[in-house]
């Protein structure tokens, strides 16, 4: 049997991956590659293994060779045809065999594959429909694309998933995970499984819950107050601390998320200004993709020097709680008020 899964949720990927390696008994005749590490020859050696004291060899593919540059996503016969013929390597290092010729060998030799082995491919991206590989799934196997949500979408995936760990979540509670995190199905499956130990035999998220429990629900309220204090919105921003406070947020806790806030502001800035847009960003700092487009779009309402300013409030504030100078609601009123003031 051949399975092919293929689409952008690297999530939904992983979790079909799971649910067909429970579904034989392959006891030890399981073989796991990675696309660019393996030669066709090796991995066909490897399907045409009979299996040891089960009815089924297992065989995964993770991922396919790396386009080569200049290579396009078209399966030209005229290019195909070339890259069948795979160039030798150094000793031990992994097959220079194209991505074209990989899949056109692999598509061709699909049909032949003993019916003792279950061969699947995952593919971290959506195939076009000139795929070799696509097409011999379609043909003499199975294909189960995984593309991922996107705007109400997103509540619906949160819906079955919460009810799939045995919980259920109110419509209010999964939009605003949606909202905060919106498709990081991987982080919301982790949020969920949180949720639902916190919540136990009450089996029932609700909006309380995910506030009270969400780091990144937190943290997207407390950009909300960066937002509010970046548009000198002092009521708003005053308000939003004080149910921060309220829903039991710790003060050192808000100063430091804040203070890392405003430091992102400053390292965005700084790139941004070199050109680097939202993916460079990402790749350069680390942050979530969510975190770099709510600073890029926060830096246009501050200048250089306000943010700058900031940061040195943050900091004292900071020394001034941990010396206990202050009460924590007073420290945190004073920087509400005078944030971002020479």
């Amino acid at each position: 049997m051949f399975y092919l899964l293929h689409g952008n949720d690297e999530f939904t990927c992983r979790e079909q991956l799971k649910k067909l390696k429970r579904e034989e008994d392959y006891g030890y005749n399981q073989d796991f590659y990675t696309g660019g590490e393996v030669s066709l020859i090796t991995l066909t050696a490897t399907c045409n293994t009979f299996p040891f004291l089960t009815e089924k060899r297992l065989v995964v593919l993770e991922g396919l060779p790396k386009r080569k540059r200049g290579e396009e996503a078209s399966d030209s016969e005229a290019r195909a045809e070339q890259a069948e013929k795979p160039k030798k390597g150094k000793k031990g290092k992994a097959s220079t065999e194209t991505r074209a010729g990989f899949e056109k060998g692999l598509a061709e030799y699909i049909p032949q594959m003993p019916e003792s082995t279950v061969l699947i491919v995952l593919v971290d991206e959506e195939l076009s429909a000139s795929s070799p590989i696509l097409k011999a799934a379609q043909q003499h196997g199975k294909v189960i694309q995984c593309t991922l949500p996107k705007g109400q979408a997103i509540e619906g995936w949160i819906v079955k998933r919460a009810q799939s760990i045995g919980v259920k979540i109110t419509p209010e509670a999964a939009k605003l995970l949606a909202d905060f995190i919106g498709n990081q199905l991987r982080l919301l499956a982790n949020e969920l499984d949180k949720l639902a130990t916190y919540v136990g035999e009450r089996k029932v998220i609700d909006v309380e819950d995910v506030r009270r429990l969400s780091a990144q629900v937190q943290e997207a309220r407390i950009f909300d107050l960066t937002d509010a204090l970046a548009a000198r919105d002092r009521k708003k921003a005053l308000n939003l601390l004080h149910e921060l406070l309220a829903d039991g947020e710790p003060p050192l806790k808000l100063i430091s998320t804040i203070t890392s806030q405003v430091r992102s502001l400053l390292l965005v800035k700084e790139l941004a200004d070199e050109g680097l847009r939202i993916p460079q960003i990402v790749s350069a700092t680390g942050m979530a993709p969510f975190i770099a487009e709510k600073a890029l779009r926060q830096i246009g309402k501050f200048k250089a020097e306000q943010i700058e300013t900031a940061y040195r409030q943050l900091l004292a504030t900071d020394a001034a709680l941990k010396r206990s100078r202050l009460t924590p609601e007073m420290a945190l009123d004073l920087l509400v008020v005078n944030f971002g003031n020479a």
